[in-house]
């Protein structure tokens, strides 16, 4: 006779990851997708205005003049490699090995924080040339978009520092390892946004656009 697992005792398995053992931490986790959803839909209002807005530069600088390839290659690089230390920091998680998830989310939290470093440089250069929220529509776009994207991206930094407190005080369980896959998935979501903004407003800024 074939056997025939529950669905119970398919989320019960030894081989389940920890986060999904409960029914609580099933829902929660399908609860942030569907907040995804509504941040993708956040994200596309705001790349759709900033698509609108190309070309108002009124008596501002255009992109193509202070947008540098080296220090956005950098940004890119620095949020690409946190997504895989993160991927790594999940890993580690599944083997229960709590030492290994602390260090790469502290490593993540390491690339996070410089890419920021780097994005509120490049803020301050901008301004320093002349293109300001208020200089014209194109910028005061960017600024939504790009600053939009930096505001997330400290948020998920705040709230990995919190986890790794949560896990040192009670360790790996259910609960605080369904909240590190949560985390995990908002921050690879961050750096999908970031492709999005790399390829439409720096690449076609620098590139396409001035071509």
């Amino acid at each position: 006779m074939e056997y025939v697992q529950s669905e119970a005792n398919k989320h019960d398995a030894p081989d389940t990851p920890l986060e999904y053992q409960s029914e609580t931490g099933r829902l929660n986790i399908l609860g942030f997708w569907i907040f995804l959803g509504a941040e993708i839909a956040l994200f596309a209002t705001l790349f759709a205005t900033y698509l609108v807005l190309i070309g108002r530069y009124a008596d501002g600088p255009v992109p193509w003049e202070l947008f540098e390839v080296k220090g956005v290659l950098i940004e890119t690089f620095l949020l690409l490699t946190s997504s895989f230390t993160c991927g790594l920091a999940i890993h580690e998680m599944r083997r229960h090995s709590l030492k290994g998830l602390v260090a790469w989310l502290g490593i993540t939290l390491v690339l996070g924080v410089a890419f920021l470093s780097f994005e509120i440089y490049e803020f301050i250069h901008y301004i320093h040339e002349g293109a300001s929220l208020t200089t014209s529509a194109y910028w005061s776009g960017f600024y939504v978009l790009v600053g939009t994207h930096g505001a997330h991206v400290t948020m998920g930094i705040a709230w990995i520092v919190l986890i790794i407190i949560q896990l040192f005080q009670r360790g790996l369980t259910k609960q605080t390892t369904r909240k590190v896959f949560v985390a995990s998935l908002y921050w690879h979501f961050l750096d999908v946004v970031w492709i999005f903004i790399f390829t439409a407003v720096y690449l076609y800024g620098m590139v396409i656009h001035h071509g």
